[in-house]
């Protein structure tokens, strides 16, 4: 079953996120706290949402199995909006299972609804069994595009006014 976080799942993503963090070699980058995400996804104005991947097991106890975090983007080219799914993490024993697929079917579902033109992600170079698994619904890798990055104190350098 894949639905909508809601604000007592907060918890439970800052956990996978901090799992996702680990899994992906840079555990101590993830510095979001609970009430980061919170503001992000349920405050004043959220411009982030999350989609959990439940698992039921045997008399009917349920897990989260995983999530997506995405947001909207938008193409000048197609002057429409898209989505960028930041993050996708199923838990490594619930692999194998069909919840990335749901959630990735999730967000599709969600860009025919609405109109909107792609839905893109990132993946790391090194990442083979997701970039595989990608490449079986269709996905493709946008060759010729490097992602840039500004934080830190070269961010605030150039941001300083």
């Amino acid at each position: 079953m894949i639905r909508p976080a809601h604000p007592d799942d907060v918890p439970t993503i800052h956990r996978l996120v901090r799992d996702l963090a680990e899994y992906e070699r840079e555990p101590d980058a993830m510095v979001a706290s609970e009430a980061d995400f919170k503001e992000a996804l349920f405050g004043t104005h959220p411009a982030v949402f999350a989609h959990l991947a439940v698992h039921t097991e045997g008399e009917g106890h349920q897990t989260v199995a995983g999530f997506a975090l995405w947001f909207r983007n938008f193409s000048t080219w197609t002057g429409r909006h898209g989505v960028y799914l930041e993050d996708l993490y199923v838990r490594p024993e619930l692999r194998g299972h069909g919840y990335g697929r749901a959630l990735l079917t999730e967000l599709a579902a969600i860009c025919v609804e609405q109109g909107y033109t792609r839905l893109e992600w990132s993946v790391l170079d090194w990442n083979t069994p997701s970039i595989e698994f990608y490449r079986t619904l269709g996905a493709r890798p946008m060759d010729g595009w490097t992602v840039y990055r500004l934080d830190g104190a070269n961010l605030a350098a150039l941001g300083h006014r």
